[in-house]
């Protein structure tokens, strides 16, 4: 059954990664490659849930999204929900010029999971960091400005990003879910 679980975005690095975590689980996913509609909203819970409305909707088949956000302390919170349309615009370099005292940046991820039309279930993790002066490394996303606590290197620089990040720990939680959820079904 898990080899139906499809992963929908646009974003094949974000597939990849999530693809990664999740197959060390014994989870198998496909790439759903798909341009969902996100709408603007003040929470990542309700643009996930919707996303993965959408996606289920492409696919008729149990699908994951997954959305985040990048929340600055010194900037309210920014950007926050708006994060992809943020990095499409002005960048980490753009955001690195906003960026004032304290550094300080939370890191969330939301997983979202629909297997029938409307029932989506989610799972959030965050990670706590601060924003780099300058961007280190050369990966994708926010990864090159974000250091997370405990840590002296941006996710970019990490080897084991994949093992610490709101990502990894929001898909543990959904793994652990799915996994409980299919062996109940299968008793």
């Amino acid at each position: 059954m898990s080899s139906s679980l499809f992963f929908a975005s646009s974003n094949k690095n974000k597939f990849e990664e999530a693809k990664n975590i999740t197959s060390k689980f014994g989870l198998k996913m496909k790439f759903l490659k798909s341009t969902l509609q996100e709408i603007q909203a003040d929470n990542l819970e309700e643009i996930a849930r919707h996303k993965a409305i959408h996606a289920f909707s492409i696919c008729s088949k149990p699908v994951i999204v997954e959305d985040d956000g990048l929340f600055i302390k010194s900037l309210n919170g920014f950007p926050g929900p708006y994060s992809s349309f943020v990095f499409n615009t002005i960048g980490n370099k753009g955001l690195l010029r906003l960026v004032s005292r304290p550094r300080n940046a939370l890191f969330r991820s939301i997983i979202a999971y629909c297997e029938r039309d409307g029932d989506v279930h989610l799972f959030s993790a965050n990670v706590e960091g601060t924003i780099s002066k300058k961007e280190q490394g050369v990966k994708w996303g926010f990864d090159p400005i974000f250091i997370p606590h405990g840590k002296n290197q941006s996710y970019s620089q990490l080897v084991e990003k994949n093992q610490i990040s709101h990502r990894y720990l929001a898909l543990k939680k959904f793994a652990n879910w799915y996994l409980n959820k299919r062996k109940l079904h299968d008793q």
